[in-house]
């Protein structure tokens, strides 16, 4: 079987130059060129393939048993004539709260400027690639599955094929069960100060843990305000845990099930959408799925939803089935 190749490039980035978490402006992008990239002047279709939250490009290329990484999953793809030859992008988009949701956020930094922007001019600059929406896709996991469906909404001029697997959506029901975590982590931690300054050192890293640093991140994604320490603010009294309303109101304006009329143009212009999500999601993302689904279908927008007996985590195979829908809806 032939072999594509990874390159990494290092890209300093004006979007994030300065960003309010301090976090570094340079990152390291890998990019896969599929076999035979380097014998001819073939053009090729781009993938940008968004990780998941705490993830960044580079974990793509982790080696793990009984795993592919994405190289291995794209050349046996590839081999099998299952996909046309494709460029995939793995952007890093990390933070020091552990992601940023791939949008644009005072509070975090241009991360949607960053992907649609930046690298998407600097693939097509640097690589042989067709260089048009029909044959530039986005696809991802969890956060990167938000991000995907995001990054067309908001850039259909850019990305014409969308793909989500287990794609954030529906907040009430993924982001709510997770405060209760929160609040817990917030007393265990001893506020949200002392967490901000000390969580990279916490050990372990427990379901406390874990939920506060999620609920931070899509607090500072959803919910900046200027006037707030470190730029947002908690969608819940950290002290009683009420809601508060007028801050969920906020995070409910980036909800992508809230979003479809708004971007009902820029949906109905894609040329893929692919929605699936397990039916055992640890995070509920399988109703957020169905009622997107559900949304786009009274509106005439074609989609492609599937579900599929598994949960939220270890689901790296069903990239199988979105990239096929990927090269698949490409014009030839």
């Amino acid at each position: 079987m032939s072999e594509g190749t990874v390159t990494i490039e290092t890209i300093a980035s004006e979007a994030l130059r300065g960003n309010p978490l301090g976090d570094p402006f340079v990152r390291r992008v890998p990019i896969y060129l599929p076999p035979g990239y380097h014998e001819g002047e073939q053009q090729y279709p781009v993938v940008f393939v968004l990780s998941g939250f705490t993830g960044r490009g580079m974990m793509l290329l982790n080696d793990a048993p009984w795993e592919e990484t994405l190289p291995q999953r794209m050349d046996r793809l590839i081999a099998e004539g299952v996909v046309r030859p494709m460029i995939l992008v793995m952007p890093d988009c990390f933070t020091r709260i552990g992601g940023s949701q791939y949008v644009n956020s005072a509070a975090v930094g241009n991360y949607e400027d960053h992907v649609a922007k930046e690298l998407v001019a600097y693939v097509d600059q640097n690589f042989r690639t067709l260089a048009d929406r029909d044959h530039r896709a986005v696809v991802g996991k969890s956060s990167g599955g938000y991000g995907s469906v995001i990054l067309a909404m908001h850039r259909p001029d850019v990305f014409g094929l969308m793909a989500s697997h287990s794609g954030d959506m529906y907040f009430e029901y993924c982001y709510k069960p997770d405060f209760f975590g929160a609040l817990k982590g917030l007393e265990k931690y001893g506020g949200l100060e002392k967490f901000w300054n000390e969580h990279q050192s916490i050990r372990p890293k427990g379901k406390e843990y874990r939920d506060l640093l999620n609920i931070i991140a899509m607090a500072a994604c959803y919910g900046p305000y200027a006037a707030a320490p470190h730029g947002f603010e908690l969608p819940f009294n950290s002290e009683t845990g009420e809601i508060r309303d007028e801050v969920w109101q906020r995070w409910l304006e980036w909800d992508p099930v809230y979003l479809v009329d708004k971007h009902v143009d820029a949906l109905r212009s894609l040329r893929l959408i692919y929605l699936d999500a397990g039916l055992r999601d640890e995070f509920n993302l399988q109703y957020g799925a169905r009622i997107f689904a559900s949304k786009l279908k009274a509106r005439g927008i074609p989609y492609t939803h599937l579900e599929f007996d598994d949960g939220h985590f270890g689901v790296q195979y069903r990239y199988d089935n979105s990239l096929k829908a990927i090269s698949d809806a490409m014009p030839r």
